[in-house]
């Protein structure tokens, strides 16, 4: 099986050949948000991961402190199901759900999509982790991976793509999270994580799978 970042270097590497100049376009802007060092607000190592409370597809409520009682958690922000790395990146983690659960640990996404919005039943079915919903992106700003995204991809999304994020996302038209990935302790404390503003990219499941070995 292919690794995802095998997956997603196919991915962008189609996006070139079909659409060239956008994806110029793209790696211009990510080129730039690394410059002013969008991200570099993400809790470091050895940071307290902030707690929070937010509704699952059935509207059912999940905390972040409930799960951190039962052991390790990982979190991951992702931009929505309508994100075709994103797709990529959650099929291949509840490929590998088994081992991290295996690990003692459990696995929470989250998105700025409305609950009932943020996947399809069918998907829904085929996904056994927590897909929450963060729609003001609130729990991604305290995290610091909350994204202004630039007008080109906006417009982007809104034309080439036929894309109303402010209906996706329940008002919030313009702030997505920037793809991380936090391995959190029992007590909250962030022992690894993945944080990279191209959106094109992820943290590879091996990786995580990998610093859950190595807890305490």
């Amino acid at each position: 099986m292919k690794s995802l970042r095998e997956q997603t270097e196919a991915k962008i590497e189609m996006g070139r050949q079909a659409n060239p100049d956008f994806m110029k376009g793209v790696d211009d802007i990510i080129a730039q948000a690394k410059a002013f060092q969008q991200g570099a607000d993400a809790i470091g190592l050895g940071g307290k991961a902030p707690d929070f409370s937010l509704p699952n597809a059935d509207g059912k409520i999940i905390s972040l402190g409930a799960m951190l009682d039962q052991g390790p958690v990982v979190v991951t922000f992702y931009r929505g199901s309508w994100c075709p790395y994103c797709n990529l990146q959650l099929k291949a983690l509840q490929a590998r759900l088994g081992e991290i659960h295996a690990l003692g640990a459990q696995l929470i996404a989250i998105s700025p999509q409305v609950p009932d919005g943020s996947m399809s039943n069918d998907e829904m079915k085929g996904l056994d982790f927590f897909v929450l919903s963060d729609q003001d992106a609130k729990v991604a700003a305290e995290y610091g991976v909350a994204w202004d995204v630039p007008e080109f991809l906006l417009e982007h999304m809104r034309v080439g793509r036929q894309l109303d994020l402010e209906a996706i996302n329940n008002g919030n038209g313009h702030i997505l999270p920037i793809p991380a990935t936090f391995v959190l302790g029992r007590d909250g404390t962030v022992l690894w994580r993945y944080v990279d503003v191209d959106y094109r990219t992820r943290a590879e499941p091996d990786d995580l799978i990998d610093a859950l070995g190595k807890l305490p």
